[in-house]
């Protein structure tokens, strides 16, 4: 292997390291929000050392903020996504809260809900969350919920109102912990919570 190639290599285990590390991240501060997670946590589920993990990242405040501004880029794309999509507006609701609530590949979701809700945050997440408005979901959003409405689709009721109760209740459920519920019971699904919003055959 020539010098080149070496580094090339090295360049390539760096990146896939630190990877690895970052994802084992984004499901550990899922998990356990900023407060409760610890560098220790976020090594062992990536399998790797605490002195690696810190090779890659000085601190976890510091990953934090990488996937929290990674967070608000794919918030916004998916956004982009239903607000550009010919679908109907109840598939567009439909798709929106799959994306939200199905587990494990919401993480980016949760970890936006948590940052947004925690007491307090890194200065530097403070001021990612500061180009992030809700207002502009909501506003996205409301123009699709009013055409489902013009073809009787959706409930009766102003627009904007019933749009932000439905993400309420999607985003409370994004941070319920499933096995912490009494009696074994789960999550409601999608097609339940549209329930919420679709006007009754």
């Amino acid at each position: 292997m020539t010098p080149k190639d070496n580094s090339s290599s090295k360049s390539q285990l760096h990146d896939e390291r630190r990877e690895q590390i970052k994802q084992a991240a984004l499901k550990v501060f899922a998990r356990r929000g900023l407060e409760g997670t610890k560098m220790s946590m976020i090594a062992a589920e990536a399998g790797v050392s605490d002195g690696l993990s810190y090779r890659y990242f000085k601190s976890k405040d510091e990953i934090f903020a990488l996937l929290i501004r990674e967070a608000i880029q794919g918030s916004i794309e998916a956004m982009e996504m239903v607000g550009q999509s010919e679908a109907s507006p109840l598939e567009r609701f439909r798709s929106l809260t799959v994306e939200m609530l199905e587990d494990g590949n919401n993480y980016y979701f949760v970890l936006m809900q948590q940052a947004m809700s925690a007491e307090s945050l890194p200065n530097e997440v403070a001021k990612q969350l500061q180009s992030y408005s809700v207002q502009g979901i909501l506003d996205l959003l409301t123009p699709i919920f009013i055409a489902g409405q013009k073809e009787g689709i959706f409930i009766d009721g102003d627009p904007g109102e019933l749009v932000m109760w439905y993400l309420t209740v999607v985003s409370s459920l994004m941070l319920i912990d499933v096995s912490s519920m009494m009696y074994g019971y789960s999550k409601p699904d999608t097609e339940f919570l549209l329930r919420l919003i679709v006007k009754d055959k």
